[in-house]
């Protein structure tokens, strides 16, 4: 009985730790960038020595940004446009974008917004999953 009860201790603690391992995704901070003017393309250079990444996140402040284009540029030279095309207000974020292919190095973030209505220049913050 006693041998079952230790199994089934493990197995339980074994659920556990990958439940943990799910829920514990730890977003990286790669840098940030403000929105200057009614229309604004910026770039956000990330680097080789941050490593690879399988999604990216945008987190807005400040004020609501339209996203009109989002390309990642990849270590390797190719370049990935991801569709995000949305407002996303003040204190919000987008989805985890899903970055295609396996883990990748990004080199830079290209974005291209505008402004939705604010007074203030809204900043956006881009974070990487590994």
């Amino acid at each position: 009985m006693n041998k079952k009860r230790i199994t089934m201790l493990f197995g339980l603690l074994f659920l556990c730790m990958i439940t943990v391992k799910a829920y514990a995704e730890e977003w990286i901070y790669l840098g940030e960038s403000h929105v200057d003017g009614d229309h604004d393309h910026d770039k956000i250079h990330v680097g080789k020595h941050d490593g690879h990444f399988r999604a990216i996140q945008l987190r807005v402040r400040g004020g609501a940004i339209e996203f009109d284009r989002v390309v990642v540029h990849f270590g390797n030279g190719t370049s990935e446009e991801l569709s995000i095309r949305a407002v996303i207000p003040d204190g919000e974020r987008t989805r985890a974008i899903e970055l295609p292919g396996e883990h990748r190095v990004i080199d830079n973030v290209e974005l291209w917004y505008s402004k939705a209505h604010w007074e203030h220049k809204p900043q956006v913050t881009l974070f990487g999953l590994r």
